[in-house]
């Protein structure tokens, strides 16, 4: 429990208006509740969260010491009372998490609360099966990352053994991914393999395609499916047999088929057309190979998982 002392300059302020300012990484909702179930006491007593405090007024919280740190980025997973999470597996060691379209897996200058990794740790926080505060705590992270437009399946450690393993596994191919996605026409082929050469732009953060080898471009190879065709749209399956930036969506717009809603690669005309403002890719489908020793993740061994929907192929594909 700690106390804190209202001076004359705050007296006048609601309570909770005066709480939320003293501790910022409290949420709202929880700071309300705390009230609600006299977690929080003025003078002793039970408070109203609109009384108005006075000079003097002792304050009680008992309230977790982290919530009394001064906000860090890696401390903001605190503020968030509901974490929006869909869970498809967890176990002791793992999670496995479809990811929405629009979310950012790490805080970048765009978003620095709102990610997919402070939702995972306010998850767990709040399940009391991680505390940074912990001695020794292991920080929980993810093991894949998927662009902010592109929705699909994330690979979370929740412990350091499965952090090793995983990171192991994904280097060494160990794991198939498979993702849907929409081009605007019919790869020709309708199966086959897509093999160039990628170039990263660092500053634009796109890359250039390439069929033959250039100095600093990387080797890309795609196997893909197309699985039905509708007017100019595909629906089309890919799995990537290596793992470069923007692999897929570069790839098929090299070869004549670029994504629908993609901004960087494909047609903005067609985009606007059908109002789709992010490319229509989704990693849906994921096997753990493990064809080595997989320690103590050997129990996933040949398990396989799939989203239960990719909200653009409902739209666009959906059974008649």
């Amino acid at each position: 429990m700690r106390e804190l002392i209202v001076g004359k300059n705050d007296a006048g302020q609601r309570l909770d208006r005066f709480v939320s300012k003293a501790l910022p990484l409290l949420p709202p909702a929880l700071l309300q509740k705390y009230i609600r179930i006299k977690r929080i006491k003025c003078n002793g007593a039970r408070c109203q969260r609109d009384q108005r405090l006075r000079a003097g007024d002792v304050l009680q919280l008992y309230v977790n010491d982290e919530f009394f740190d001064a906000p860090r980025e890696d401390n903001l997973f605190l503020t968030l009372f509901q974490p929006k999470l869909t869970i498809l597996y967890e176990d002791e060691h793992i999670l496995l998490l479809d990811k929405r379209p629009g979310v950012v897996v790490h805080a970048d200058e765009t978003e620095k609360v709102n990610t997919l990794i402070n939702y995972v740790q306010a998850y767990l926080y709040q399940k009391r099966a991680w505390n940074p505060r912990w001695e020794n705590a292991f920080t929980p992270a993810l093991c894949n990352r998927i662009d902010r437009n592109t929705g699909g399946i994330v690979i979370a450690a929740k412990t350091a053994e499965a952090l090793r393993i995983m990171n192991d596994k994904i280097r060494d191919r160990e794991i198939t991914k498979k993702y849907l996605c929409i081009t605007l026409g019919r790869p020709r082929p309708a199966e086959g393999k897509i093999e160039c050469f990628l170039l990263k732009d660092e500053e634009k953060n796109q890359v250039k395609v390439y069929d033959r080898p250039v100095p600093g471009g990387k080797t890309a190879a795609t196997l893909y499916r197309t699985l039905e065709t509708r007017g100019e749209l595909s629906l089309v399956e890919a799995e990537l047999l290596t793992g470069r930036t923007h692999q897929i969506r570069a790839s098929f717009a090299h070869i004549g088929c670029p994504l629908l809603g993609d901004g960087k690669y494909g047609r903005g005309d067609i985009n606007r057309r059908y109002n789709e403002t992010r490319q229509a890719l989704y990693s849906y489908y994921l096997r753990f190979d493990f064809p080595t020793g997989a320690g103590a993740l050997e129990y996933l061994r040949g398990r396989e998982f799939q989203v239960e929907e990719v909200p653009f192929a409902a739209k666009y594909f959906a059974a008649n």
